[in-house]
């Protein structure tokens, strides 16, 4: 699909869900409840922001022809909100003093890398969109997101967060909300809302895995491993393999997602539960993925991508539109009664879509 010639209206999307962000804001503890809050009402702020000024707007290609490597910019916000902040590494630059700026740019140029030799993309718009970035973006800020133009992270408050550029997998994440926003542009709520942030999960997976050289085997299949904080139960933010197991905490509450169709949450909280929904076209993935073996984004990454970008599916796809137009592009690629195609049909099949 030329993203040139198709209108876009760009989401605000954050990795740490509000649900998630809610249960801290109660906490007992006065510093984690004011974080969460202050948190809660800036992406609220950011989200209204988005919805007001997100006129639907050709998107421009870049003016010169697009080449192979990417056109990374990280800049420092110095703890304000002001974007894009102060520049502080630019592409081909040096590494600084500054880990954070480091792994943003490094993170870029991952998720970069995966989408050009694994499917022949060009950056996030498919035509050498420069992948901007800013660091150290407000106080104590618990999330990192995409605002349809740029990536920007927050440091965390080094309690119940750390980093938010320590796994790449979150920035592979964000950074695939410009690919969805690019190519499906799949609606922000309920089933669309959740295969949107399924994409980003899946994707963000692979390019770690990518990154790593790892097999499906080899994976954690976990979203945001290494962000929670020392004071928290839990290894991620998300599992791919076993939804709902990522934490059970005090503060943070008990992981949410469902597996499959029978846990399916209806929610009018986090436009109907995008979050916690996602966990089951996730699963699906990982089952099929698991079941190929080898690098998972050689197969069944091929087929989400060529899914997600193939211009079929609708904006307001649901899961089982998800599932069947997977399933076609499984046989389109591989052939009929193949491998690829049995292990979708039982990924599907397992969590309820089949």
């Amino acid at each position: 699909m030329d993203a040139s010639h198709v209108l876009r209206r760009p989401v605000f999307c954050t990795v740490v869900p509000p649900h998630l962000l809610d249960k801290i804001a109660q906490s007992g503890t006065a510093r984690r409840a004011d974080a969460a809050q202050r948190t809660l009402e800036h992406d609220a702020m950011l989200r209204t922001r988005r919805r007001v000024t997100a006129v639907r707007a050709l998107a421009t290609p870049p003016a010169e022809p697009a080449g192979d490597d990417p056109r990374r910019t990280v800049y420092d916000a110095q703890h304000r909100t002001r974007l894009p902040g102060k520049k502080v590494r630019g592409e081909g630059d040096a590494a600084t003093g500054d880990a954070t700026v480091n792994r943003a740019y490094a993170g870029l140029g991952a998720t970069y890398d995966l989408f050009l030799k694994a499917y022949g993309r060009r950056s996030i718009d498919g035509s050498g969109l420069a992948l901007d970035a800013s660091v150290h973006y407000g106080e104590d800020y618990n999330n990192a997101f995409w605002d349809g133009q740029q990536m920007v992270f927050g440091d965390g408050d080094g309690d119940l967060f750390v980093d938010f550029t320590v796994s790449v997998d979150v920035i592979g994440h964000e950074l695939t909300h410009g690919v969805t926003q690019y190519t499906a542009n799949l609606q922000y709520h309920g089933q669309s809302g959740a295969l949107n942030e399924s994409m980003s999960d899946v994707f963000g997976s692979l390019i770690k895995q990518y990154s790593l050289d790892q097999t499906a085997e080899q994976a954690d299949w976990l979203i945001g491993a290494g962000l929670l904080g020392p004071n928290v139960s839990g290894v991620a933010l998300r599992s791919m393999k076993a939804p709902g197991t990522a934490y059970d905490d005090d503060e943070l509450g008990k992981d949410p997602q469902p597996a499959t169709m029978d846990g399916y949450v209806n929610t009018s909280r986090d436009n109907g539960g995008v979050h916690i929904n996602s966990g089951i076209p996730n699963h699906a993935f990982y089952l099929a993925a698991t079941e190929l073996g080898g690098k998972a984004w050689e197969r069944t990454g091929r087929i989400w991508y060529d899914t997600l970008t193939g211009g079929e599916l609708a904006p307001d796809a649901d899961f089982a539109d998800f599932a069947r137009l997977s399933t076609a592009t499984a046989v389109s690629l591989y052939g009929e009664g193949g491998a690829e195609h049995r292990a979708l049909q039982k990924a599907w099949s397992t969590v309820g879509l089949g």
